[in-house]
């Protein structure tokens, strides 16, 4: 049965509108919402609170990015006191560095664990867009993300249906959720796109608030054309890759490939008709499935992908639901903490790609701070894929700011990822495999791919660190910009 409204919304649940809905959120509640990679949040709920005439002070957590709808509105009506763990936009990120809105982040394989207890206060409602919903089931649209855990941990529970984002969305989606800890069973996958789950989100009907129908399209990812570092960069990730497909015996039979979110993670996705894999079974096993890996697809060169999020810009939307049918047979949709989890990143033996704001001569990267005290968007999934990963790859430009700013510096102003997390850097000037080098030899890898016009300045930062000896020289009292 439905309520006179096709297949999308079941008989007899509580529909109303946007603006009636925002009543089931009080004043200074734990809001989560669905959302990762600027794909499948809720967009009617969140614009009618930022126009609330109510003083609200909110704390707002999501999976990933989300749109403008929450991370611009909500901010700019000083609605929202609390953020976490992930944002991309600019407002957002400028508020968080102003101090006006309180922001902290996570590894996105646990967050949804640490909802579920309450780390981030006790959580209020939970507003998830879906292509459909029943009186005990959702079923989510572009993103999975934290969408499972979020509706688990929330009292109540606001669905948004949303027609812009075809029905048959539920074909590509693999819903599995684990018990907490200490009762937590493995997960039951071998292989990399094994579905195990159903397309559906269930839960206690109880907790059903309210359905809002809404027809409002993501505001997603706008991928810039790939310019001449990333091409470089690129070049040189395949040369690297096809020498270790060579000689790396985990890389014989099948090679599960991961990149990071962004126009470079995409750039390089793009680039993989370009790698020999020879007759070797290639599939991708990440948490965001960007335009890029459509091409590979379609030129047959993956036999599947797995991601928690469909992440990709309005052309490559279009392009996906237009024939969503074809790509349903091998694209699987899972929620975050099975497509970031530890322990399938190291079992299907995962080579993972992404990238940083700067690189230090030790070896270990910081990926979310500008200057070590400016926010860019958080760590997200790549702490989970560089330090589980068979092989962690960062790559990143050389150069920042025109070319002013080196990205390989002496030491990072901000640790996110330590030498310990990964094992290669790739600029457009080179590869440093850091495998089984000590720091010495890292400072001189490390120093070859960084960009012509800084390695001298980088060398007299490594003699003078030579000269205080130790098993990791440093010069404290030398300072490099």
């Amino acid at each position: 049965m439905t309520n006179g409204r096709d297949d999308r919304i079941a008989d007899g649940l509580p529909v109303t509108d946007a603006a009636t809905a925002t009543d089931i959120v009080d004043p200074g509640d734990v809001v989560l919402v669905s959302g990762f990679g600027g794909v499948g949040y809720p967009k009617r709920v969140p614009e009618e609170l930022a126009q609330d005439d109510r003083d609200l002070s909110l704390t707002v957590i999501s999976g990933g990015g989300v749109g403008g709808e929450i991370d611009d509105a909500l901010v700019e009506a000083d609605q929202m006191a609390r953020r976490f763990p992930f944002q991309t936009r600019a407002v957002s990120r400028a508020a968080i560095n102003a101090g006006d809105v309180a922001f902290h982040d996570r590894h996105i394989s646990r967050f949804g664990d640490e909802v579920r207890l309450g780390d981030f206060g006790d959580p209020d409602v939970a507003i998830i867009e879906a292509v459909a919903a029943g009186k005990d089931w959702l079923i989510p649209s572009t993103s999975i993300g934290h969408t499972p855990s979020f509706v688990a941990a929330a009292d109540r529970l606001i669905i948004e249906v949303n027609r812009q984002q075809p029905r048959v969305l539920e074909h590509i989606h693999d819903v599995y959720q684990r018990d907490l800890p200490p009762n937590r069973e493995p997960i039951p996958i071998e292989g990399p796109v094994d579905r195990i789950g159903s397309a559906a989100v269930t839960f206690d009907g109880e907790k059903l608030a309210a359905v809002v129908e809404t027809e409002h399209p993501d505001d997603p990812y706008d991928f810039r054309e790939p310019n001449v570092v990333d091409t470089a960069i690129a070049d040189n990730l395949r040369r690297f890759l096809e020498a270790e497909i060579g000689r790396n015996p985990t890389l014989q039979d099948a090679v599960n490939l991961q990149f990071g979110v962004g126009s470079l993670g995409n750039a390089l996705m793009g680039e993989l008709s370009e790698i020999n894999f020879g007759d070797r079974e290639v599939v991708y096993f990440g948490e965001v499935f960007q335009d890029g890996l459509l091409d590979a697809i379609d030129d047959g060169l993956l036999s599947g992908a797995s991601a928690a999020s469909l992440a990709l810009s309005v052309e490559g939307q279009e392009r996906l639901f237009e024939d969503i049918e074809r790509y349903a047979e091998d694209i699987v949709l899972r929620p975050a903490d099975v497509s970031n989890n530890p322990a399938l990143i190291d079992q299907f033996g995962v080579v993972g790609v992404n990238s940083a704001v700067d690189v230090d001569l030790y070896g270990n990267a910081n990926a979310t701070h500008i200057g070590g005290t400016r926010m860019v968007n958080g760590i997200g999934g790549g702490g989970d894929f560089n330090r589980n990963c068979r092989l962690g790859i960062i790559s990143v430009p050389s150069t920042a700011s025109g070319g002013d700013i080196s990205r390989i510096v002496p030491t990072v102003p901000h640790v996110d990822h330590t030498e310990h997390d990964h094992s290669v850097i790739v600029t457009e000037h080179g590869v440093a495999d850091l495998r089984g080098l000590c720091p010495t030899e890292r400072m001189d890898a490390i120093i070859d791919v960084a960009h012509p016009d800084f390695r001298a300045d980088l060398r007299t930062y490594s003699d003078r660190a030579l000269e205080g000896g130790g098993h990791v020289p440093m010069s404290t009292d030398s300072e490099f910009r």
